[in-house]
């Protein structure tokens, strides 16, 4: 990512959290207004991402954790490390692999599918192209880097304008194209603002949603009233809704159980994504979300 654009994405997202917290309502207040739960949930849960017909886990396994210039928490585990991590989410039936170029992330999680049955696994990543030619040598360069032939989810990564659906429409063609020729079965973009997920609530040509959504508004676009209709307008026309900021990326790690039972009972998210570090934290996780209800 270019350094004015990574400094204005991390200026942005440090803006949006400073004002997320002055939200009026309490933790206590958001979860008591959500509904009773009327089921169990395991993180391995089979679900459906919107009409992509895409079917995969509820968990998705981040990669991404402060995942900046092609580094995050997660890639220190080294290549084995994360693979290993991957790979045992699997045998626990996690079948969601959350990855981007901008995590540094595409080796381990092909070192990863080496081990596993492709077909079952769905891989999602990002880029952070802007024009047409870069977005075409992101698809032929991630599949050589993923070691596949194809991509499940393709997000245009961190779109912060109000008018990225036009702006980018270069892009968003050459996604489109892709998915015509079967490089990808679904695409659509990670939002950064309440304006450009407004944006991608309108338009057609959203098909997945990575959404930022937690019970006290932290590194969200705004806070949860004002961002959970905007995700209901997406839901309402079948796009898949994939949530992320879970645990305020770091900030409610003291509130797991809350932050959780939060995602789940809105009603609003398909899947979500959370990224462990070590296989303890993996397993802890499991436990949480099997617990939740």
């Amino acid at each position: 990512m270019p350094g004015i654009r990574r400094r204005e994405f991390l200026q942005k997202i440090a803006s949006v959290a400073a004002v997320a917290w002055l939200t009026p309502k309490s933790l206590a207040a958001r979860l008591a207004s959500l509904p009773s739960f009327d089921r169990k949930f395991t993180a391995a849960d089979t679900v459906t991402l919107g009409r992509t017909g895409i079917h995969t886990s509820l968990l998705a396994m981040g990669t991404g954790t402060a995942g900046t210039g092609h580094r995050s928490h997660q890639t220190t585990l080294g290549l084995e490390g994360l693979s290993r991590l991957l790979q045992n989410g699997y045998d626990s039936g996690l079948r969601f692999f959350d990855t981007a170029d901008a995590y540094g992330s595409h080796a381990h999680v092909a070192d990863a599918l080496k081990h596993l049955d492709r077909s079952k696994v769905t891989v999602l990543t990002k880029s952070w192209s802007r024009t047409a030619p870069e977005m075409r040598a992101d698809l032929d360069r991630f599949r050589k880097e993923l070691g596949t032939d194809y991509l499940d989810i393709f997000l245009v990564h961190c779109v912060t304008e109000a008018d990225w659906t036009t702006r980018y429409q270069g892009v968003m063609d050459v996604l489109s194209e892709a998915k015509q020729k079967g490089i990808i079965r679904a695409h659509g973009c990670s939002c950064h603002s309440i304006e450009a997920l407004r944006a991608a609530a309108k338009s057609p040509w959203v098909e997945v949603d990575l959404v930022r959504i937690n019970p006290v508004g932290a590194y969200m676009d705004a806070s949860p009233e004002t961002v959970i209709p905007v995700i209901r307008e997406m839901r309402a026309a079948g796009k898949g809704i994939v949530g992320m900021k879970i645990l305020g990326a770091g900030e409610l790690r003291h509130k797991q159980d809350e932050a959780i039972r939060y995602a789940l009972g809105l009603g609003v998210l398909d899947a979500f994504t959370i990224g462990a570090e070590s296989i303890n934290e993996q397993t802890d996780l499991l436990k949480r979300i099997s617990a939740a209800a």
